[in-house]
């Protein structure tokens, strides 16, 4: 089937062009513009437009969407808001293995052609990070919390917009394994909370910390603890955890574990991958006071078998959250640094006697090289 290009036409002449075709796949549509104008005839477009999802090439139905598009940003900004929430709801329910990129091509081109100053912006970028995740493509509209606070504070977002946004951004992440980012989002979210409606903010930070919990690259999370909304779960099985995974070793998640192993299961998280995290956060812990550790050690403390220590200490040096090498003769680990697991006064304390030696032994340079220039114009003639 032929499909009309839509180009060097009139607002009118395109309207009927989709009316036509859109009757031609189907549709309860007259071929005939209404006599209430533009706005009418988008409303039965919009409405007709997913006939087009099966019967089109994805070329055609790009063409056809993109023909909608250039008549939406033909409607008055105070008319748009409906039209494009049933725009942006047929193209969530697209075939998304086969038109999941078309659409978001689409709606991205309406995002971008949209007045920057509109309030109705705010509400295309909504839909198209819905659209994104599902098309597993999220880098295509979303790179950073900086940038995307620029644009919101041009059109005029409001906190709740934002904290909506938010929230679905970090569902549209999680979809598509980008679990990093996801993290910052969350923390962005619970942060725009107040103590007077952290409550507010129970459902979110209880998935913050099961997402923090999950993701297998993510190991530091005293930051977390510092959250409002978290703050607020004070006394739950799950801010119990997720201090565990703070601050205590392997032994105290285990207990936990037995005493409480249906409240884990239910978060959805892996009991064999709580238990490598827990291994390495607590080697981390072993090794912040320590040069060496034998490796009778490792495997007391750890809970693994003889010939499982060396892989693990491997997959420890892998995530350079410690700096160490393995001595396999005298079977024991050598530590030159490691990463804090909590960061407060006693870390702090620390890192401030590090930069005074390490200003000591500047000005011992210093002091040294001084020596050594003076005599060295000492012994030049004059």
């Amino acid at each position: 089937m032929n499909v009309p290009a839509f180009i060097d036409t009139t607002v009118e002449e395109q309207a009927a062009e989709l009316r036509s075709y859109f009757k031609s796949l189907g549709a309860e549509i007259s071929e005939e513009n209404s006599k209430e104008g533009l706005y009418k005839d988008l409303h039965q477009i919009i409405e007709a437009c997913d006939l087009c999802f099966k019967e089109a090439s994805e070329k055609d139905v790009e063409s056809v969407l993109n023909s909608i598009v250039s008549l939406l940003v033909m409607i008055p900004v105070e008319r748009s808001e409906n039209l494009i929430l049933s725009f942006c709801e047929k193209l969530s329910k697209v075939p998304t293995n086969r038109l999941g990129l078309t659409s978001l091509r689409v709606l991205s081109n309406l995002f971008h052609g949209w007045s920057v100053r509109s309030p109705l912006r705010f509400v295309i970028y909504y839909n198209l990070v819905r659209l994104a995740g599902q098309a597993d493509n999220i880098q295509a509209v979303f790179s950073s919390i900086e940038k995307m606070k620029l644009w919101l504070a041009d059109c005029g977002a409001t906190p709740d917009q934002y904290q909506r946004l938010l929230r679905v951004l970090h569902e549209s992440l999680t979809e598509c394994k980008q679990s990093e980012l996801a993290s910052k989002v969350m923390i962005e979210l619970l942060g725009t909370y107040t103590e007077e409606n952290a409550s507010h903010a129970r459902d979110d930070a209880h998935r913050c910390i099961v997402t923090s919990l999950g993701d297998p690259g993510t190991f530091l999370m005293d930051h977390l603890l510092t959250l409002k909304p978290v703050k607020f779960l004070e006394g739950e099985a799950i801010h119990d955890l997720l201090t565990i995974f703070v601050s205590d070793k392997l032994s105290g998640y285990l207990k936990f574990y037995k005493e409480k192993k249906d409240f884990v299961d239910s978060l959805g998280l892996s009991h064999e991958q709580n238990m490598q995290k827990m291994r390495l956060l607590t080697f981390m812990q072993m090794a912040e006071n320590k040069k060496e550790i034998s490796f009778d050690t490792i495997q007391e403390e750890l809970q693994l078998e003889p010939d499982s220590v060396e892989g693990f200490v491997i997959e420890v040096i892998r995530t350079k959250l410690v700096r160490a090498r393995m001595d396999q003769f005298n079977r024991k680990v050598l530590i030159s640094s490691t990463m804090h697991r909590t960061f407060g006064k006693p870390q702090w304390v620390q890192l401030r006697e590090v930069l005074y030696a390490w200003r000591g032994n500047l000005q011992q340079v210093d002091d040294s090289m001084n020596t050594v220039l003076t005599a060295h114009l000492e012994q030049v003639p004059q």
